[in-house]
């Protein structure tokens, strides 16, 4: 089931990187189509699943508490080894989202396939918290590392809020909570047409940047960001969730959403602020494909 899950988001990634080796349709035509993904496709995802996303689950407090514990220590201990493992700070803004953010669409699909709608509707409800905040702890890291420490909190503030990914999560939780919704099946069925079109056109944009050449330069940041990703994050998410006495299922789905490689968004945002693409391309292409190995050991431990 995971192996038919991961199996086409890694070809659709190869085929991004034939298309770049066939020139086809041209160099100048992948800038558009990523502002297009970051600024369109992705906010309407994201409005779409939060606005319809189900918050009355009772375990509700508790996930929250799991998830930002989890993500919160993740980033400090990421920063804390930041003069040991990167010097670079566009380099290490890649290692930071290889290590913090994940594939929402490799979650929800697996959780489904291997928990049923149960499964579904708590990954559904873990995503709509863990979205929010890695999209900030992401920010966040970009405006300290690229533009330097000395920056206010206004700026960086400002550019949170700036920030299309932030601003589709907090309108859709908006809506959610407001109990306004999609207002109407024309503005939900654009904003899931919309949404659709984010994860093939992210991903053939990761594979068109992707450089078999920077994968053997960058092979240390790409190790380092994968144990922080597959070993220290799942371990860190699910003692949290033993020591909060969550379910079984509950952990199950916790752990394939700590566990699950980096997300494409990843690649855009790095185009968009300043970051190391190329690397941040190879480090989801490699997580992506050392998914296939570790998330089946992981769920086995639960």
């Amino acid at each position: 089931m995971i192996a038919n899950a991961l199996g086409p988001i890694f070809l659709l990634i190869l085929f991004g990187a034939l298309l770049r080796r066939v020139n086809f349709p041209g160099t100048e035509f992948w800038p558009g189509i990523e502002r297009l993904t970051y600024y369109i496709a992705f906010p309407a995802l994201l409005v779409h699943r939060l606005a319809l996303a189900d918050f009355s689950n009772a375990d509700f407090g508790r996930f929250a508490l799991v998830i930002c514990s989890a993500l919160l220590l993740i980033s400090v201990l990421t920063w804390i080894i930041k003069p040991w493992v990167s010097s670079n700070a566009a380099d290490f803004t890649s290692l930071f989202q290889g290590a913090i953010r994940f594939n929402t669409y490799i979650g929800l699909a697996v959780a489904s396939a291997l928990f049923g709608d149960d499964g579904l509707v708590i990954a559904a409800i873990a995503v709509s918290i863990m979205i929010p905040l890695v999209n900030v702890l992401s920010v966040i890291c970009f405006s300290l590392a690229i533009d330097g420490p000395l920056k206010s909190p206004a700026q960086v503030l400002s550019g949170m809020l700036t920030n299309p990914l932030i601003d589709a999560c907090l309108l859709g939780v908006a809506l959610n909570l407001s109990g306004l919704g999609l207002a109407g099946a024309w503005i939900e069925t654009l904003l899931a047409t919309l949404g659709s079109t984010a994860l093939p056109l992210g991903l053939l944009a990761v594979g068109v940047a992707l450089s078999l050449d920077t994968v053997r330069q960058d092979w240390s940041i790409i190790l380092s960001s994968s144990v922080l990703k597959f070993i220290v994050f799942p371990g860190l998410m699910l003692a949290l969730a033993i020591w909060w006495q969550l379910d079984l299922l509950s952990r199950q789905v916790l752990l394939l959403l700590a566990c699950l490689p980096t997300a494409t968004s990843a690649y855009i945002l790095s185009r968009q602020l300043g970051g190391n693409a190329p690397m941040m391309a190879n480090i989801i292409s490699a997580q992506t494909l050392l998914a296939f190995v570790v998330m089946p050991l992981w769920l086995s431990i639960v």
